[in-house]
C-alpha cells in the first residue's frame, strides 16, 4: 500500500471560527511533528471565513491511523466537535 492522502474540506459554525483559526497553530505544529507526515495544509477560504481547506499527506496507513487517534484525544479535537467535515481518504 502506498501513502495515504486526505483531501477536502471542514465547514467551522460561525460561532467557533475563532477558536479554530487559533486551535490549528498548535495542531498543525504537532501534526508535523508525528511520524509519516509528510504534509499537512489548513487553509482559511478567502471568501468564506467559514470553510478550510484540508490536505493530510502520510507514509503509511499506520501513520494516519495513529493522527486519528491522537486528533480524537487532543485539544484540537475538542475545539473541532462542532466542525463539519468533507473528506476523501486515498491511497497512492
Amino acid at each position: 500500500m502506498g501513502k495515504i492522502i486526505l483531501s477536502g474540506h471542514i465547514i467551522v459554525p460561525v460561532t467557533d471560527v475563532a477558536a479554530v483559526k487559533a486551535a490549528l497553530i498548535e495542531h498543525t505544529r504537532l501534526t508535523l511533528a508525528k511520524t509519516g507526515c509528510l504534509v499537512f495544509r489548513v487553509k482559511q477560504d478567502a471568501s468564506n471565513p467559514q470553510i478550510f481547506s484540508v490536505y493530510e499527506k502520510f507514509t503509511t496507513q499506520t501513520d494516519f491511523d495513529n493522527h486519528q487517534k491522537r486528533v480524537h484525544n487532543s485539544e484540537w479535537g475538542k475545539v473541532a466537535k462542532n466542525v463539519e467535515r468533507h473528506y476523501t481518504v486515498t491511497s497512492t
